[in-house]
């Protein structure tokens, strides 16, 4: 492991276009356990996989369902077909609720369509077979997941991804106020800051990119970099900025158009920023628009759980797991930990460890963190680990509930 070196992940805002996809597809979910719960159907039934596309005043939403009553309605053949009405309202929504009411995209006047067509029942029974033939649901696909945790930051987190959300989420939550200059600018943004390591510790940031769309156009770089810099300032608290940092702000100049009005977007295309910034392995699998028989989703959930646990715990300071599944199987296929050099115990021990204290079937997991919940919209920008845990049960693997047992464990 390097002890100098320095490091850059970014993060993007929720108005840029992926991320409206994402937010969209959240939506979804969690309108569809919302749906179940109000109407006693049973969430443990819950299947949806959803994917969004955006462009200029354009959504469309598809994907495979499996739907409470209360989302369907009849067809004039007197067949049951998803009624798409609901649906074009969550999204119409959350594409106001992040702010976009310009001419080329505005959530009142977009076309949305809706094309969810009912889950393949060839990828059905992987899940409910198992079930009925392990006691089990079997994972909803093959896979490897993987988490991460280090000390690096108060949430476990790696530094530079960690700061990137901090600045997009201050200047969001100001610009939702309206308070001032900072009122001007737009829904879309991106970050992006490179942190110097020294002993192997976040020391400094050496560069800081911040691209954010502004509704003046008569602002240019300058502009932009009087009104966020004391916003990214208060985002970094108490990592230094080097005396002969690098600020990039705006550094194409004017940035007017912005959202799906000006580049398309898609559900899954920032799974980097909604993990560890490139610090940690990534399985390759989106979570957005899915339920959490999808181990791409709950799997990568507990994997972090169980990182930061045993980080938490005092047994590492830093940890990856991996966690792979095969389609139709409830246990996993292995368990990997890796704690870099850094363990206080060996990896077998941990690795002991986890299958000691959690079931990791879908089942299990879904047990486990409670996950059968409209929790996901909130998920949907500035990254799904390093987060709060909520009273609404969001973000329950940011929960260190586990280090008692892990350190009992590893004793035994």
């Amino acid at each position: 492991m390097r002890a100098n070196y320095l490091f850059t992940s970014e993060s993007v805002a929720e108005g840029h276009p992926d991320k409206v996809c994402d937010r969209i597809s959240d939506e979804i979910v969690d309108l569809v356990y919302r749906e179940a719960a109000k109407t006693g159907v049973n969430p443990w039934g819950v299947r949806i996989a959803c994917e969004t596309l955006a462009t200029t005043n354009r959504v469309v939403i598809a994907g495979e369902v499996r739907l409470p009553p209360s989302l369907m309605k009849k067809d004039k053949d007197g067949k049951d077909v998803i009624n798409p009405s609901k649906f074009k309202a969550a999204a119409r929504r959350a594409i106001k609720d992040i702010g976009y009411e310009q001419d080329g995209f505005h959530w009142k006047k977009a076309k949305i369509d809706v094309l969810l067509h009912s889950q393949s029942a060839d990828i059905a029974q992987g899940v409910d077979s198992a079930a009925d033939q392990q006691g089990d649901e079997g994972a909803g696909d093959q896979g490897i997941m993987f988490g991460y945790a280090c000390r690096e930051t108060p949430d476990l987190m790696p530094a530079p991804i960690y700061y990137s959300h901090k600045i997009l989420q201050l200047l969001a939550v100001a610009r939702k106020k309206g308070d001032g200059e900072v009122a001007k600018l737009g829904p879309d943004a991106k970050s992006q800051v490179t942190v110097r390591y020294v002993d192997g510790k976040p020391s400094e940031a050496t560069s800081i990119v911040l691209s954010t769309q502004h509704l003046d156009e008569s602002w240019d770089s300058k502009k932009v970099r009087a009104v966020v810099e004391p916003y990214i300032r208060e985002a970094l608290g108490e990592l230094k900025i080097a005396d002969d940092c690098k600020w990039y702000i705006n550094p194409t100049g004017k940035f007017v158009i912005g959202g799906p009005d000006g580049d398309a977007g898609l559900t899954g295309r920032k799974i980097i920023v909604d993990t560890y910034g490139g610090a940690a392995p990534h399985g390759g699998g989106a979570f957005s628009g899915k339920d959490t028989t999808k181990v791409d989703r709950s799997a990568a959930y507990a994997a972090r759980y169980l990182a930061k646990n045993v980080v938490a715990a005092g047994l590492a300071d830093r940890c990856t797991i991996q966690i792979s599944y095969a389609i139709g199987v409830a246990q996993p296929l292995s368990i990997y930990v890796d704690l870099h050099g850094t363990g206080k115990v060996t990896e077998d021990q941990i690795e002991a460890a986890i299958r000691k204290n959690m079931d990791l079937s879908p089942t299990g997991i879904r047990r486990h963190l409670d996950l059968n919940k409209p929790i996901y919209a909130k998920t949907s920008a500035y990254g799904h680990f390093g987060r709060k845990a909520g009273r609404d049960g969001s973000f329950s693997w940011e929960r260190t509930d586990l280090v008692k047992a892990l350190k009992e464990s590893v004793k035994a």
